[in-house]
C-alpha cells in the first residue's frame, strides 16, 4: 500500500524519477534504455526500483494500450519531491532549523552574489506580506 506522504529518494530512485518526470509516462524498458550506459542496470533492477517508488507513493502504474507492459507515471511532481528532500535534510542534519541550513550555505560560500541578491529580494517581498 503506498504511503500517504512520500519519503525521500535514494540516488538510484532519483535517477529513475528524473527519467519518468522528463518522459511523463514510461515503461520499465523505456527507463532502462534511458539510463546512462555506464550504469548498465538490468531490467529486473529497474523494475524493482520502480516498484519501490510505487510503494513509496512516487509512481503509479497502469496497463499499456497493448496490455504488454505497465506504464508508470509520476504521482509526485519534481517540486514536491524537492521540498520533501529539503525537509529531510533539515530534520537529519540541521535540527529542523532552516536558519542553520541557510547560514551553512552562506558561510560555506556556496551562493554567488547573484543568488544572494535574489534571496535578499525574496526575503524583502516575503517580509512585507505579514
Amino acid at each position: 500500500m503506498p504511503s500517504k506522504k512520500p519519503s525521500h529518494l535514494t540516488e538510484a530512485e532519483l535517477r529513475i524519477m528524473n527519467i519518468v518526470w522528463k518522459k511523463e509516462r514510461a515503461t520499465v524498458a523505456d527507463v532502462a534504455a534511458s539510463l546512462p550506459g555506464e550504469l548498465d542496470l538490468a531490467y529486473n533492477t529497474v523494475l524493482t526500483t520502480m516498484r519501490i517508488l510505487e510503494n513509496k507513493g512516487f509512481l503509479k502504474h497502469a496497463k499499456s494500450k497493448d496490455a504488454r507492459a505497465f506504464v508508470y507515471r509520476p504521482v509526485v511532481d519534481r517540486m514536491e519531491a524537492t521540498r520533501n528532500a529539503v525537509r529531510h535534510l533539515l530534520r537529519r542534519f540541521f535540527g529542523d532549523s532552516a536558519e542553520a541550513l541557510v547560514l551553512n550555505l552562506i558561510e560555506d560560500d556556496v551562493l554567488d552574489d547573484t543568488e544572494l541578491k535574489k534571496i535578499r529580494k525574496l526575503m524583502q517581498e516575503k517580509g512585507g506580506r505579514k
